[in-house]
C-alpha cells in the first residue's frame, strides 16, 4: 500500500538539480547494532581473541577448527564471518567493499537516539525532520514520475525516505493483487481511472501513471518468479530482495529501496561461528549473493549500502554476548564500487586505542560514505542540503 498519497507532495516539488538517473540504491538496515567484529573479523589482531574467548571466529589458517567455522579471509588482516561465505564469490567479482570502524560521532549508545539521527543524516536533535533518502530525492529532479520511484518494505516508511517527495511503504507486490481478488482489483482499476478521466484536471496526469503502475505490478508474481540465479532465502529479506530485483529487471522507474533487517541487539548466547548471530549472518548473506546473482547484469548501476546504529563491545560479556559499542562497519556492494578492499582506517583493539568503556573507535563517519555515494552515483551534488552542517571527506570508495 502507499503510505502516502503520491500526487499531494509533488505539487510543491522544487528540485535544486536536474540530472539523469544514476544507480538503484538499495539501503539496508541492520537494526539492533550489529556486531562488526563478528561479521567481518580482525583475524589478525590476537586482542580480538583475548578479548573473545568464547565468540571469537577461529582463524582461517586454524587446522584445529573445521573449515566451514573459519572465517573465510579477504586480505590477510579481516575475513568475513563463515556464514557469509557465499559473498566470497561477490568479492572476488569486486563487487563487494567493506569501510570498518565506521560509524557515527554520537556515543549515548542509545537505538532510539542513534537510529533517529542516523536516518536523518544528522548529528544533533535539531535539523530537519526528513530523512536523508527523502531530502536526496527533493533535491534531484531525474524526470522519473513514477509511484514506484521510492519504496520503504515493512509495515511502516523508514524515517530515511520521509520527505516532501512520497515514497510507499510496501510489505509486498501481492498487496497491490488485492489478495487475489481479480474482481475488486478492476473496481479499484475503474474507479481511479473515473477519478483521474478529465484531461483537464492537474492531477490526470499522475493518476495515470499510478493506473499504469498497478498494471505494472498485477503482471508481476513474486511467488512464480524464478531468479536467474541461486533461490532467495525463504524470509522477509529474501522477499523484500526479491521484489526489488523484479522492479529492477520490470524497469518499474525504482531508484531507491530501504529495507530492514531486525534482531542484532545480541546481549545473550551471541554465538559465534554458529549460533544466534550466525543465523541472522546467513539471511543476510545468502540474500546478497542471491541479489546479486539475480542481477548481475544491472549491477553496473546498483548500488547496496548496509549499515547499521552501532557497533558493540570489543570484549564479550558474562552472558556470551555483546553489549552496545561504538564503532561499527558498511559494505557495499554493486559494480561501481571500489570492490575487493576493506577501507578506513583501523586504529586496533588495544588499550588506549580503545574508546569508552572499551570500544572499536570511529575512523570513518558513515556520512562521508553516503555522501560520495550521492555525487558519484546518484547523480546528486546537494550534499549540503543532503547532511546538513557536514563537512564530508572523500573516501575515494566509489569509482
Amino acid at each position: 500500500m502507499f503510505y502516502n498519497r503520491p500526487y499531494l507532495p509533488r505539487l510543491a516539488f522544487a528540485p535544486k538539480h536536474t540530472a539523469p538517473r544514476g544507480d538503484t540504491l538499495i539501503v539496508i538496515f541492520l537494526r539492533g547494532a550489529a556486531d562488526a567484529l563478528n561479521v567481518v573479523v580482525p583475524h589478525a589482531e590476537s586482542g580480538y581473541y583475548r578479548a573473545r574467548p568464547t565468540i571469537a571466529i577461529p582463524r582461517p589458517d586454524d587446522s584445529n577448527v573445521e573449515r566451514r567455522l573459519r572465517a573465510v579471509d579477504l586480505d590477510g588482516f579481516f575475513g568475513l564471518h563463515p556464514a557469509l561465505e557465499p559473498l566470497h564469490a561477490v568479492w572476488q567479482a569486486e563487487h563487494l567493499g567493506i569501510i570498518h570502524a565506521c560509524g557515527a560521532p554520537d556515543d549515548s549508545r542509545s537505538h532510539f537516539r542513534a537510529m533517529e539521527l542516523m536516518e536523518r543524516g544528522v548529528e544533533e536533535d535539531q535539523g530537519p525532520a526528513s530523512g536523508w533518502i527523502g531530502r536526496h530525492l527533493a533535491t534531484i529532479d531525474t524526470g522519473n514520475h513514477s509511484p514506484l520511484r521510492a519504496i520503504g518494505f515493512g509495515e511502516y516508511l523508514q524515517r530515511s525516505l520521509r520527505g516532501s517527495v512520497p515514497a510507499a511503504a510496501l510489505r509486498s507486490i501481492t498487496d497491490f493483487h488485492m489478495q487475489g481478488d481479480d474482481r475488486a482489483l478492476q473496481q479499484m482499476q475503474a474507479t481511479l481511472a473515473a477519478i483521474y478521466a478529465a484531461d483537464s484536471t492537474p492531477l490526470a496526469p499522475i493518476g495515470q501513471e499510478t493506473l499504469e503502475m498497478l498494471k505494472t505490478l498485477q503482471q508481476l508474481d513474486p511467488l512464480g518468479y524464478r531468479p536467474a540465479g541461486r533461490a532467495y532465502p525463504d524470509s522477509d529479506f529474501g522477499m523484500s530482495l526479491k521484489q526489488v530485483a523484479m522492479l529492477i529487471k520490470a524497469e518499474a522507474g525504482l531508484e531507491v529501496a530501504a529495507i530492514d533487517v531486525g534482531g542484532w541487539d545480541t546481549h545473550f548466547t551471541q554465538g559465534g561461528s554458529e549460533g544466534l548471530m550466525a543465523g541472522l549472518l546467513k539471511d543476510l548473506g545468502d540474500g546478497l549473493a542471491a541479489f546479486h546473482e539475480d542481477v548481475v547484469e544491472y549491477m553496473n548501476r546498483v548500488t547496496v549500502v548496509t549499515l547499521s546504529e552501532f557497533g558493540r563491545r570489543v570484549s564479550e560479556n558474562g552472558s556470551l554476548g555483546t553489549d552496545h559499542g561504538h564503532g561499527g562497519l558498511m559494505m557495499l556492494m554493486g559494480g561501481n564500487i571500489m570492490g575487493k578492499k576493506v577501507h578506513g582506517d583501523w586504529a586496533g583493539l588495544e588499550g588506549d586505542l580503545l574508546v569508552g568503556p572499551g570500544d572499536l573507535a570511529v575512523t570513518t563517519d558513515y556520512r562521508d560514505i553516503l555522501s560520495e555515494l550521492c555525487i558519484k552515483r546518484l547523480n546528486n551534488p546537494n550534499v549540503a542540503d543532503i547532511f546538513p552542517d557536514y563537512t564530508m571527506t572523500m573516501r575515494n570508495v566509489f569509482a
